[in-house]
């Protein structure tokens, strides 16, 4: 009985929750940004798509604008398809766009210590702070042994043939991220570190960032779960468990190593060696694990999702490959390899990096950002409490920004002088405004040092099938918070034998 009064309060308060959305902006005279026709009460909901929709947006954004408005029940969507238009909002007026909506999925799953997470407010400026810290590009120079030690296991991998490309790959983003948080340095796909980021990967892509039902109206969640429109939440329950291990498994390792005196040098020992000799708070040690989480977290999915875009482009453009290989052999030579000292020195392998980083962008829609005032841009009224997305592959696909814009072209970023078109940088690519990547110079550096040692060792091919046919790849993506290519086969082998005697002698050295 008392299940039944509580799902009928619930409707009620839904019922009127939804009541008060449609009416409370009556009277306002800013016009609402434009979109397409929406039904009654519930709104776009039958439009919304299922799969891709920084895609749709974008071809909404062909006909509405670059600024697209969607209601759901009355809630507020807002779609920001133009750099200019992310700008003046998330970055000029970030003192009311840095906020985020009620991640309901991800909060049930156990995500909000989690830096990208946290709604804005003092505890998001604490971890912002120690991330800073930690990742300037100043600190972050720390970091490049651990990189290039994994870029060398990384490419021996490659080169004897140890496992899928796509597998080695996500193996390399995770030890950066592992050794660096925890200080644990991963040597086998068996380790357990590498089962806790497949799996908070997977958790991650299952959350829909923030636009399902449940996320809309968080009442939802205290639904049973047969309730229509609570599918989501049975996700993010059924997920917990993956995100408790993430925080707890390595916490209890470091303090046991410490314990022990067998701790190597990270960031979760630090913080525990600085709190020594006191109790932590309940809410400090859930800093702590949120902090080392966003590391492992954040280190790992969307940089493994980076160089697989790189893989798949060398295969659709192999003259980029030669170009990289051209470049690196000439500035690097044949008898070392190539280090973070050669970054000025090799424009085009940079010119790489952010192509990767544009092409197909792996996050494209980000984490919605939350207003929090009634805003007016451009004379149309951004609702108070509504969800922003940043469509970063519309940006991506602008053509006044980029020529040929699909296509995979490095040279686009060049100055006219070398030869390029001298078009900007891509800036979407790690977010905007307070809510920017601080472990962007880290992920910058990673994806360097990959492609570099990769260009001067290996040479990247089409598989061919059982008629001796090359396999063209399809460019199919697994869609959710993150962007991942589908896998798809491919040939990798050295490209000299002197090449893999500097690889060879360069893991010999690892501790």
């Amino acid at each position: 009985m008392d299940s039944v009064v509580l799902q009928i309060s619930l409707l009620v308060s839904l019922t009127g929750g939804l009541w008060y959305a449609l009416n409370k902006h009556v009277g306002k005279a800013l016009p609402l940004p434009p979109g397409p026709p929406a039904d009654p009460l519930i709104g776009h909901l039958r439009l919304f798509p299922k799969a891709n929709p920084e895609l749709v947006f974008h071809e909404w954004a062909k006909t509405y604008g670059d600024i697209v408005h969607l209601s759901f029940f009355g809630r507020s969507v807002v779609v920001l398809n133009s750099l200019e238009a992310a700008i003046d909002s998330l970055e000029k007026k970030s003192a009311i766009y840095s906020d985020r909506p009620d991640l309901v999925v991800y909060d049930l799953m156990g995500w909000t210590p989690n830096l990208p997470f946290l709604p804005y407010g003092e505890r998001f400026k604490k971890h912002r702070a120690i991330f800073h810290s930690h990742f300037i590009p100043e600190a972050c120079v720390d970091y490049q042994h651990v990189q290039l030690q994994n870029v060398h296991l990384l490419v021996e991998g490659l080169m004897k043939n140890q496992g899928h490309h796509d597998r080695l790959l996500s193996r390399f983003t995770t030890s950066i991220a592992i050794r660096i948080a925890y200080g644990h340095q991963i040597r086998s796909d068996d380790d357990e570190y590498i089962s806790i980021a497949n799996d908070c990967g997977v958790a991650l892509r299952q959350g829909g960032a923030g636009g399902t039902l449940v996320d809309l109206f968080p009442s939802l969640q205290y639904f049973p779960s047969w309730f229509p429109g609570t599918y989501f939440a049975n996700v993010g329950r059924g997920w917990k468990w993956a995100i408790n291990k993430l925080y707890d498994y390595p916490f209890d390792s470091v303090r046991k190593e410490m314990a022990e005196g067998i701790a190597q040098p990270s960031f979760l020992a630090a913080e525990l060696e600085a709190a020594a000799g006191r109790e932590l708070s309940k809410e400090e040690v859930e800093d702590i694990k949120g902090v080392a989480g966003g590391i492992f977290a954040g280190g790992t999915e969307t940089t493994w999702s980076s160089l697989t875009v790189f893989f798949l482009a060398m295969l659709l453009y192999p003259e980029c490959q030669k170009r990289g290989q051209e470049e690196v052999d000439r500035v690097v030579g044949k008898h070392r390899l190539p280090s973070f000292d050669d970054i000025e020195s090799l424009p085009y392998v940079n010119c790489v990096v952010q192509e990767i980083f544009r092409w197909k962008p792996v996050i494209p829609l980000g984490i919605p950002h939350r207003c929090t005032e009634d805003d007016n841009y451009r004379g149309m009224l951004i609702p108070k409490g509504s969800l922003v997305f940043a469509n970063a592959r519309a940006m991506a696909l602008d053509p006044s920004t980029y020529k040929d814009p699909s296509l995979f072209n490095p040279a686009r970023f060049l100055p006219e002088t070398d030869g390029g078109r001298g078009e900007p940088l891509f800036e979407p690519a790690f977010g905007f405004g307070r809510r920017i990547c601080p472990g962007r110079h880290l992920a910058n550096a990673s994806v360097f040092i990959a492609v570099a040692t990769i260009f001067a060792t290996l040479n990247i091919s089409k598989a061919k099938d059982e008629n001796g046919l090359e396999i063209t790849p399809s460019l199919v993506f697994e869609t959710g918070l993150t962007s991942h290519p589908k896998p798809f086969p491919c040939n990798v082998v050295c490209r000299s034998e002197g090449t893999a005697r500097l690889i060879q002698e360069a893991v010999d050295t690892i501790d």
